[in-house]
């Protein structure tokens, strides 16, 4: 059984050494590339917009990486009066770790429902919020805290680009390597990956695949795509992907 990680660089790379490093058959296929966001430049700008008491939102690993470099470069500090709000474990570790700050996350999960559900953010009339993310996404978070009362902006931190590969040639070369298993960490890569097969190799091999994804929400897309073998990761970091892979 050979596997086929479709998450961007270093993250995929990094999970397709430590399969290797188990003996297993891996590759890596990325299906997006992660470019320095549009707003990047206003970072610090938003931050002071922001007073004591109101909102942080590091939506991933991205953001947290792309926001911390930019604020480096200016030889700015994160501010500490402010409540920072991690979108997972993984995410919410990597900024504790850049920048010694507290940050609260959702102890199980790692989905924008997850973190809606913490108490602390049940109320937030009279709250700035700031969202730090890709471009694009899933409005549900700013949505729902603008229906509890807060005031969002948000801060394009890093972009998303999708990897052009040539659609004959993707599935041919894959189904030739004996891809029986993709593990799959997003709605959008997901969406990318079924386009880039033909329907008749989609019938044929892709929606065969065994489907390693890290939510339920993708779960159901991929069941309403077509396939039918899918497994739900316990987070979308390497180490559950792994324990999934198992």
């Amino acid at each position: 059984m050979s596997i086929l990680i479709t998450r961007p660089a270093p993250t995929g790379e990094a999970l397709v050494r430590r399969l290797r490093g188990l003996g297993k058959s891996a590759f890596s296929a990325p299906l997006i590339e992660i470019y320095p966001g549009a707003d990047l430049p206003l970072l610090s700008q938003k931050l002071q917009w922001l007073s004591a008491g109101d909102l942080v939102f590091l939506l991933s690993k991205n953001a947290v990486h792309y926001a911390n470099e930019q604020l480096i470069q200016e030889g700015q500090l994160w501010p500490n009066q402010l409540s920072y709000y991690g979108i997972g474990k993984s995410t919410s570790l990597m900024f504790h770790q850049c920048t010694g700050l507290e940050i609260a996350y959702p102890e199980q999960g790692e989905t924008s429902e997850d973190l809606l559900q913490l108490p602390a953010l049940q109320s937030m009339s009279n709250k700035k919020i700031l969202l730090l993310r890709g471009n694009g996404g899933r409005e549900v978070i700013a949505s729902t805290l603008r229906f509890r009362g807060g005031e969002v902006d948000y801060c394009e931190c890093y972009s998303r680009q999708p990897v052009k590969y040539d659609v004959s040639g993707f599935s041919r070369h894959w189904q030739r390597c004996g891809i029986q298993t993709i593990v799959v960490t997003s709605g959008e890569m997901l969406q990318l990956l079924y386009n880039l097969v033909t329907d008749s190799d989609r019938k044929a091999w892709l929606l065969r695949c065994d489907l390693i994804v890290v939510s339920e929400r993708l779960a159901n897309i991929a069941q309403t795509l077509g396939w039918q073998t899918i497994k739900v990761a316990k987070s979308a970091d390497n180490d559950a992907l792994i324990q999934a892979l198992e």
